[in-house]
């Protein structure tokens, strides 16, 4: 596997946290903002550097749960133009953001073609390709947004892509606004409202900062219409790894608290600044904070939590209700290529699908590792 000339040695790569020795809890400093104006986590063109450099080492690196490996595929060929790595929670939801979005920035597919599920055979999760945007599903809760994260940033550095944005597209629990308010994250806490995304590695636990681009909440925010027929806000969101008792709901089939010490610990939220909750906010920032790769959370409210526990909107408002947030981030993606001159080029260029030849590799790799 290729070594890039500027990596650092094991050293630079293992300390990227402060441990004192004979601790059991290792606390990431997250001083990996910036460096003479440059994130010291990617290299000198915008590219991906992996904190791991065992990756370099391997023959080849599979990346099981998309479906893709870089010793069987061109990685690069295949996603080296992508810009903008959109994520949501269920597949669905991101195959109709896939093609809403080729739609807004106007992608013409080849005639005869259509979009293809590039991660279909991993059984997994969803990917699809619309130019410089990836929309790709990752599933419910920490876990399973931590695993696609892992790959889709060694996906990043395989492909060589520069200066990647992450987006998560959610839904969430409202605090104190109402159902169909679109909410930006400017602050990800998890349940005892510290700004970190707490594991356990080899022992010990581990703290990073759980840390998103202030430069992208304002450009988002920036983007929100007075015509559009909904409020757009900035607040806290806060991560838990549960729906229900984690959530402080009374619906689950255990409860050991009451409504009114529910009602305490909302308004205690409220007070904090929270707006929503979710369960996957704090992993999504810490490991892109982690990777250095700038990163933003845009979520729409299907209740709110102040008034009930139970989502109960009609299906087709709550359809109406998802396609808010995408908008949103459509205006963003379609501004941005605006202005680095690449949205008349897009209209003019066919095919998310560059090669039948490694779509149908990305099946037969799959298959090998069932």
């Amino acid at each position: 596997m290729e070594r890039r000339d500027d990596d650092r040695n094991l050293d630079e790569y293992k300390n990227g946290n402060n441990c004192k020795n004979g601790t059991d809890r290792v606390v990431d400093d997250g001083d990996n903002e910036e460096t003479n104006g440059e994130s010291i986590y990617r290299y000198s063109d915008g590219s991906v550097r992996l904190r791991n450099p065992n990756i370099e080492l391997m023959d080849q690196d599979i990346l099981y749960h998309l479906a893709l490996g870089s010793g069987s595929h061109d990685l690069q060929e295949m996603f080296g133009d992508v810009k903008f790595v959109c994520m949501g929670g269920t597949p669905k939801r991101m195959e109709n953001f896939a093609h809403f979005i080729m739609s807004e920035i106007g992608y013409k597919l080849p005639p005869g073609t259509q979009l293809q599920d590039i991660s279909a055979f991993s059984y997994r999760y969803s990917m699809y390709k619309v130019g410089p945007v990836l929309s790709v599903s990752h599933g419910m809760g920490v876990p399973s947004i931590g695993i696609l994260l892992h790959e889709i940033i060694k996906l990043m550095y395989h492909a060589k892509c520069k200066d990647p944005i992450f987006i998560r597209i959610g839904t969430c629990g409202g605090i104190g606004v109402e159902g169909g308010t679109v909410i930006i994250t400017d602050d990800a806490v998890d349940g005892l409202l510290r700004s970190t995304y707490e594991m356990t590695i080899l022992g010990k636990i581990v703290q990073r900062p759980a840390k998103l681009d202030a430069k992208l909440v304002r450009d988002l925010k920036s983007l929100h219409d007075l015509e559009d027929p909904y409020e757009t806000v900035v607040g806290k969101t806060m991560c838990t790894y549960d729906f229900y008792e984690g959530q402080g709901r009374l619906d689950g089939a255990f409860c050991d608290f009451t409504e009114n010490e529910k009602m305490e610990y909302l308004e205690k939220l409220r007070d904090f600044g929270v707006v929503n909750i979710e369960m996957e906010c704090t992993t999504f920032a810490a490991l892109t904070h982690h990777a250095g790769i700038r990163a933003a959370i845009v979520c729409v409210a299907l209740l709110d939590r102040l008034k009930g526990d139970q989502v109960n909107t009609p299906k087709e408002v709550m359809n109406e209700w998802q396609i808010r947030p995408q908008i949103l981030v459509s205006r963003f993606i379609r501004k941005h290529l605006a202005q680095q001159g690449k949205l008349k080029s897009l209209m003019q260029q066919h095919g998310s699908i560059r090669s039948p030849r490694r779509f149908k590799l990305v099946q037969q790799e799959s298959e090998a590792h069932e």
